[in-house]
């Protein structure tokens, strides 16, 4: 235990601080430390006394609403580091909290036994805890600071909070500049040393997020001056325009580059690192994952790794531009803009396309528009889903029938799927549901060209380009027997996978589009709100049911309205949109390294005894053991 430089322990010397600032004088120092001792004189210089706050330091229930819009980004992408650190603290008796840059709380959560307690001081949404209204607290000290605080018991500059024990970090955003605080806060019973630094790493989680919302898709570096640092919480950050100019960087790559959020926007990459934007581009589009080293402007060594964005496609006067199928497909996202100019360069070749991606997705369109573009588009496009018909039937459904080969056959027969496409495209979607059976008759059709129909008769020649799609990994289904692995190399002369709609850039233009079929020229919109519960929603059934869920929407739209908002959407929808966002997996995953390296250190440090190790951590012995019990 420490003791002040007056020989009193920690204990006596925050008695004796209390009671000269109970009489209105400033502790010297020494008796509590430099950061809580400046807050307390702020405090003082405020007009508060340690007996009562200011009045009024709660916004209404409109005005918080406001405050939440203008930072709603800030609170999406912090509600699933909040999810984790709660989940890492319940039964604790603590709670979670997210204040914005003046100290307006904007959201919580914590354990039901503390949160009473917590509301009788006003911890909670809509309070503001700045320190100009409440004193000396680690939401408001933080953000004075601009800097991680703690503040234990009676270090609150009030009476009334000295049963707190609180956390806090600041968040910055991709300007640089604060855009809130993350805290943890408890009763002082339960205070522990580890909780200050699962705040800092999750706050800087909080900021690598918001800087990845605010940049994607732009020429990206991710820094650090050890190469196994990049991909860490530790990583530097930054995203350049065209000319070289840093415009958005992380806190860590500020600190590492010597710059001010000042500087943002005014000072080029190439003024603090030896590289150049044109070496960046190339550098990222041949080599993406790999990072290199580079100099410093302070003589320090960085490695570098670049995330560069596709590369322009340049226009050429003498080639006029395509508005076919394929180029209907594009709205602005560079995976499909791929997978299109891909598709172009084998048309008319004798080269089978495998479409993957998840259910709804599109694949069947896609392929639709490939046949379109290219030379067979006057003649028939043939779908079958293997997974919609009988097992039984699939055989005839694709060959044909001689008359009479099967009780309920019809009388003249029938050429099959794979004859009426003779001149065309066949394309057999689901074909990892395709039995074992039907898949050596189809590939012995694949191969030689010619169909005998069930029952017998005549082989018949047929000539067709072939396209097939699957939500299913073929490969794994390989591997385990269920598709061979002869058919697999046949249908994979080319395979594309098509993004789910989670991962696409163009979401908005997607939405216009299918709201301008619906009711072309109509004036259609989301409404703020309900465009950016649509960016946050992770869409599992895709542009399928994004297209399903406008058409509704439209549908109980009002006569001479134009705006969608949240009554015109399902129920169902808006209770998913509402609900807490999960963590993507291994979203989480530096921030969990720090929590279960933290618990492991003090388990240790307890003689592996779990009670002791869990009261010093302040969670309750369940989430430790269920800690234990993780592979």
């Amino acid at each position: 235990m420490e003791t002040a430089s007056d020989g009193r322990g920690p204990g006596q010397s925050l008695r004796h601080a209390r009671q000269l600032l109970e009489c209105g004088q400033v502790p010297p120092a020494g008796l509590v430390g430099a950061v809580v001792a400046r807050s307390w004189r702020r405090s003082m210089e405020a007009g508060l006394t340690p007996w009562r706050g200011l009045d009024g330091a709660h916004l209404s229930a409109p005005d918080l609403t406001r405050a939440i819009d203008r930072r709603r980004e800030l609170v999406t992408r912090a509600r699933p580091v909040m999810e984790y650190l709660h989940a890492q603290t319940r039964g604790s008796g603590s709670m979670v909290i997210l204040a914005d840059e003046s100290g307006v709380v904007l959201d919580t959560m914590g354990d039901a036994d503390f949160l009473g307690r917590a509301e009788r001081v006003a911890l909670m949404p809509g309070a503001s805890w700045h320190e100009t209204h409440r004193g000396t607290n680690a939401i408001g000290t933080a953000l004075a600071e601009s800097a991680p605080v703690s503040v234990h018991g009676g270090e609150h500059f009030l009476e009334h909070n000295s049963f707190l024990t609180c956390a806090a970090a600041p968040v910055a955003g991709p300007d640089g500049r604060l855009v809130g605080v993350l805290d943890i806060s408890g009763h002082r019973r339960g205070r522990h040393p580890h909780t200050a630094g699962l705040v800092s790493a999750a706050a800087h989680m909080i900021e690598n997020r918001l800087f990845e919302a605010r940049h994607e898709g732009g020429l990206r570096l991710r820094l650090h001056p050890q190469p196994d640092g990049i991909g860490t919480l530790a990583e530097g950050l930054l995203a350049l325009d065209g000319d070289g100019h840093i415009v958005g960087a992380n806190r860590a790559a500020l600190a590492l580059l010597g710059l001010a959020p000042s500087a943002l926007g005014q000072v080029r990459v190439q003024d603090r690192l030896a590289v150049d934007v044109d070496g960046l581009l190339d550098w990222g589009h041949r080599r993406r994952a790999a990072p290199f080293m580079a100099d410093g402007s302070h003589g320090q060594r960085l490695f570098l790794r670049v995330e560069a964005p596709p590369r322009p496609v340049r226009a050429n006067v003498a080639t006029p531009v395509r508005h076919d199928a394929l180029a209907e497909l594009e709205s602005g996202d560079a995976q499909v803009a791929q997978a299109v100019a891909k598709a172009r360069k084998v048309a008319g070749k004798d080269i089978a396309l495998l479409l993957m991606g998840e259910s709804g997705v599109g694949k069947e369109v896609f392929a639709q528009a490939a046949h379109a573009s290219g030379p067979r588009a006057a003649g028939p496009f043939v779908a079958v889903n293997c997974a919609a018909l009988p097992e039984h039937l699939i055989e005839a459904e694709l060959f044909g029938y001689a008359p009479g080969a099967f009780t309920g056959a019809r009388r003249d027969g029938s050429p099959g799927r794979i004859r009426q496409a003779h001149g065309g495209t066949l394309f057999l979607d689901e074909i990892g549901d395709m039995p074992l059976s039907m898949q050596t008759r189809l590939l012995r059709v694949l191969q030689d060209r010619q169909v005998v129909p069930l029952g017998g008769g005549k082989a018949a020649r047929v000539d067709f380009a072939l396209m097939a799609a699957t939500h299913q990994p073929l490969k794994q289904a390989v591997a385990e027997g269920r598709f061979r692995a002869d058919l697999y190399y046949r249908l994979n002369g080319l395979s594309l996978t098509l993004p789910p709609l989670r991962q696409r850039g163009d979401l908005q233009a997607l939405v216009a589009r299918i709201l301008d079929d619906i009711e072309p020229g109509g004036g259609l919109a989301l409404s703020a709100q309900v465009a950016q519960a649509f960016a946050d929603y992770g869409w599992p059934g895709n542009i399928r049911q994004l297209a399903n869920v406008l058409r509704t929407a439209c549908a109980l739209l009002d006569d001479g309205d134009t705006r969608i908002r949240w009554q015109h959407l399902p129920e169902d929808l808006i209770d998913d949109m509402r609900a807490p966002a999960r963590p993507e997996p291994g979203d989480m995953g530096d921030l969990r390294q720090v929590s279960d390296a933290v618990m492991e250190r003090t388990l240790a440090a307890c003689g592996g005894n779990v009670s002791r190790a869990a009261k010093q951590l302040g969670i309750s012995r369940n989430t430790l053991y269920r800690h234990l019990r993780k592979p």
